[in-house]
C-alpha cells in the first residue's frame, strides 16, 4: 500500500526570530496565510489517501500540528522525543508502518518546499511510486535542475536511463565543496541534479539498508518498533531515540546505496517550480515584490527609496519603515528584531545560538 510521510521536525533556525522552538517555521502561517506544513499536506490530496498520510515531528508539536492539519487520524502523528537527523526519522517511520503493513511503499516529503504546478508534481511522484513498486530493491529520489553551484544540496550523478525520464544514480554526493559544486554545475542537468530531499522506497528495502550500513541505529529503531502499540511504547521511545547516532539519511543510506550492488538508487527529474524555504532570502521569493526588488512578508511596511529589502513582522499591525536602504532583511517580532544584509543571511543560524547563550532560552 502507498503511504506518504511529511518530515516536519526542523527547527528553522535560519528563519529566526520568527521561527522559534515553540512554533517553528513549518507551523507559521506566513505564506499567503498558510503554513508550510499545510501547503505540503494539501499538495498530496488526490495522490495518497488522507488515511495514509503521516506527519513526523517533535511530539511537543503534536497539538499544533493537529490544529493545522485537522484531517490527521489518531495514529497518523509520529512524534520524536528529540531531533536525531533524517536517518532516524525516516527509519522510525518506516519501521512503524512496516509493522502493520510489510508491503508499505513510502513517499517521504519535507515541510520546507513550495512546488508548482501540483498536478505535474503528482504525476512525477506517481512515477516514483511505480518504480519502487515494480523494482523493490530501488531507492527513488527526485532531482531538481541546479540553478547555481550551491554547496548546501546533495548532487545526483546520473547514469543509465531506466525509462520514463528516470536514471540510475552512479554517485550520490552530499554537500560538496565549492570547487566540486562548480564542476557539477558546469556539466549541466543531464549529468548532475540536486537531490530534493524527497524519496520513495519500500519500507523493508530502506530498513535493510539501515541494517547493513548503520547497524547500531537499526537495532535501536527495531526496539522502538517492537514496543510500538504496547504500554511501553513511549517509555522505550524516550529511552532509545535520544541515544541513536545523529546522521542524515543522505550520508547514512543514499551515498553507500549508490555504490552497493545489492540495491539501486534511481533519480526522477522534477522539472517544476521548486523552492526550499529555508532562509530569509528564499522566503522573500514567496512574497509580493515591487519594482525595486523589495519584498513584503506578513505585516505592514513602507520602503521609501529602498531596493532589495525584505520586511516582515509577526504582528499584522506593526509597521516597518526603511528609508534609503539596499539589500537588507528586517524581521520584527515582539521578542526580537533582526536586521542584516541579505548576503549575511546564513549567519542568522549563528545569531540564534548566540542569542540563546547570552539572553536565555526565551529568545529561541
Amino acid at each position: 500500500m502507498r503511504y506518504a510521510v511529511i518530515m516536519a521536525g526542523g527547527s528553522g533556525t535560519r528563519l529566526w526570530p520568527m521561527s522559534r522552538e515553540s512554533k517553528p517555521k513549518q507551523l507559521l502561517p506566513f505564506i499567503k496565510g498558510q503554513s508550510l506544513v499545510q501547503i505540503s499536506a494539501h499538495r498530496l490530496e488526490g495522490l495518497v489517501p488522507a488515511s495514509q498520510r503521516y506527519i513526523c515531528a517533535s511530539y511537543k508539536q503534536e497539538a499544533l500540528m493537529r490544529q493545522a492539519l485537522t484531517e490527521l487520524g489518531a495514529n497518523q502523528f509520529l512524534g520524536e522525543p528529540c531531533g536525531r537527523d533524517t536517518l532516524n526519522a525516516v527509519g522510525f517511520c518506516a519501521a512503524i508502518l512496516a509493522k502493520t503493513d510489510p508491503e508499505a511503499v513510502i513517499a517521504v516529503f519535507t515541510a520546507d518546499h513550495i512546488i508548482e504546478p501540483i498536478d505535474q508534481f503528482q504525476k512525477i511522484v506517481d512515477h516514483g511510486f511505480r518504480i519502487a513498486e515494480q523494482t523493490p530493491d530501488t531507492l527513488v529520489t527526485f532531482g531538481i535542475e541546479p540553478t547555481q553551484a550551491a554547496t548546501g544540496y546533495g548532487y545526483l550523478q546520473l547514469g543509465k536511463s531506466i525509462g520514463g525520464g528516470a536514471n540510475l544514480v552512479d554517485q550520490f554526493k552530499e554537500k560538496p565543496d565549492s570547487a566540486t559544486a562548480q564542476e557539477y554545475f558546469k556539466l549541466g542537468p543531464t549529468r548532475y541534479l540536486w537531490n530534493s530531499g524527497m524519496f520513495v522506497w519500500q519500507a523493508r528495502t530502506l530498513l535493510d539498508c539501515i541494517r547493513r550500513y548503520q547497524p547500531e541505529n537499526y537495532a535501536g529503531i527495531e526496539k522502538i518498533a517492537s514496543a510500538w502499540g504496547t504500554p511501553r511504547q513511549k517509555t522505550v521511545l524516550d529511552e532509545i531515540y535520544p541515544t541513536l547516532k545523529k546522521i542524515s539519511v543522505d550520508f547514512a543510506v543514499m551515498e553507500p546505496a549508490s555504490r552497493d550492488a545489492k540495491v539501486k538508487v534511481a533519480a526522477v527529474p522534477m522539472p517544476l517550480q521548486w523552492l526550499d524555504v529555508g532562509s530569509w532570502p528564499s522566503f522573500a521569493q514567496t512574497c509580493p515584490q515591487d519594482g525595486h526588488r523589495n519584498a513584503t512578508g506578513v505585516g505592514k511596511s513602507l520602503l521609501l527609496r529602498s531596493e532589495g529589502v525584505l520586511a516582515a513582522s509577526s504582528d499584522p499591525k506593526h509597521l516597518i519603515v526603511t528609508v534609503g536602504c539596499k539589500d537588507l532583511i528586517v524581521i520584527h517580532t515582539p521578542e526580537a528584531t533582526l536586521i542584516c544584509p541579505v548576503d549575511q543571511a546564513e549567519a542568522v543560524k549563528e545569531v540564534q545560538k548566540l542569542a540563546a547563550e547570552k539572553f536565555g532560552a526565551g529568545y529561541v
